[in-house]
C-alpha cells in the first residue's frame, strides 16, 4: 500500500471495509502470489517491535487493517484522517459472504478441533454455496506440516484463514508462503473461530457502535487486563508524538 501510515512503532493502511473487499477481489482474481492481511491494534505497537522477525513481517505485510479503535484515533490525532475500523472478525465474515457469491475456495486452519469443525458448519449454514475446500485444527505438529501444505494446495485454496493467534499466525505465513501454490489471500484471524462457533460471545451491537467492544471484552474476560494495561501508555506516546510534530512545525 503506497499510502501506508506510520503509527508510533507500527503501520496501518487507511482502508475501510469496502476498500478491503475490493482489494481481496482484485488480488484473488489478478494476483500471482499469496498476500497477507494482518490486524493492527495498540497492543501490537508494543509487542511486535520486541521481535525483529515479527517486526519485519508486519513491515512487509500486504495489507494492515485498522482493527482497534485506538489505531483509528491515532490516525486522527497524528494525521487528521478519519479512518473506519475494519475489525478482523467482520472482515473474515464479509470475505465468506463474498466467497459464497464468487465461489472462491476457502481453507480454515487453526483453533481447537471442535471449534474449527463447528465454525465451518456455522459458515456453511450462514452462507449457502460457500466453498470451504478444507480445514485443519491448530494442533498440526511440525512433522506433519508438509502434509498440511500439500492439502491446502491440493484443494486449490484461494483464501486461507489462519486462526493460530498472534504472533504464531504471522510467523507461519512468513515461513510457508513461498510453498502456497494457489493461495492469493491469507488473513490472520486470531480467535475469530471461537466467536463464530459460539464459544466466545462478541459485544452487543450497542457496545460495538460506541467503540467500546474492548471494554466489554475486558469486563467479560478480566485476565485481558494484562494486555490492555498498555493502552494508557499508548495514549501518552501518541500525545507526545503529536506535541513533537507541532513543535517541529513551529520551528520551521
Amino acid at each position: 500500500m503506497t499510502n501506508r501510515l506510520k503509527i508510533l512503532n507500527l503501520w496501518v493502511d487507511p482502508v475501510n471495509m469496502v476498500e478491503s473487499l475490493f482489494y481481496i477481489i482484485h488480488t484473488v482474481e489478478k494476483g500471482h502470489k499469496p498476500h497477507s492481511i494482518f490486524a493492527v491494534n495498540p497492543e501490537k505497537n508494543f509487542s511486535v517491535p520486541k521481535d525483529p522477525l515479527l517486526y519485519e513481517i508486519f513491515k512487509t505485510s500486504d495489507l494492515l487493517i485498522p482493527d482497534g479503535i485506538g489505531i483509528v484515533l491515532a490516525a486522527w490525532v497524528l494525521y487528521g484522517l478519519r479512518l473506519c475500523r475494519v475489525p478482523g472478525v467482520e472482515l473474515m465474515k464479509n470475505i465468506c459472504r463474498l466467497s459464497a457469491q464468487k465461489k472462491y475456495k476457502l481453507f480454515i486452519y487453526g483453533g481447537e478441533e471442535g471449534v474449527n469443525k463447528m465454525a465451518v458448519e456455522v459458515l456453511q449454514k450462514r452462507h449457502p454455496g460457500i466453498v470451504i475446500a478444507g480445514r485443519a485444527n491448530g494442533y498440526v505438529d511440525d512433522a506433519k506440516m508438509d502434509d498440511l501444505i500439500d492439502k491446502i494446495n491440493a484443494a486449490h485454496t484461494e483464501i486461507l484463514f489462519l486462526a493460530l493467534g498472534s504472533p504464531k499466525q504471522e510467523k507461519w505465513f512468513a515461513q510457508h508462503k513461498d510453498r502456497l501454490e494457489t493461495v492469493r489471500i491469507c488473513q490472520g484471524i486470531g480467535g475469530t473461530l471461537d466467536t463464530i462457533a459460539g464459544k466466545v460471545k462478541r459485544a452487543p451491537k450497542m457496545w460495538q457502535a460506541c467503540y467500546t467492544e474492548w471494554l466489554y471484552r475486558l469486563i467479560s474476560e478480566p485476565k485481558r487486563i494484562k494486555r490492555q494495561k498498555v493502552l494508557p501508555l499508548f495514549a501518552l506516546m501518541l500525545i507526545s508524538a503529536k506535541l513533537q510534530s507541532i513543535g517541529s512545525f513551529q520551528r520551521r
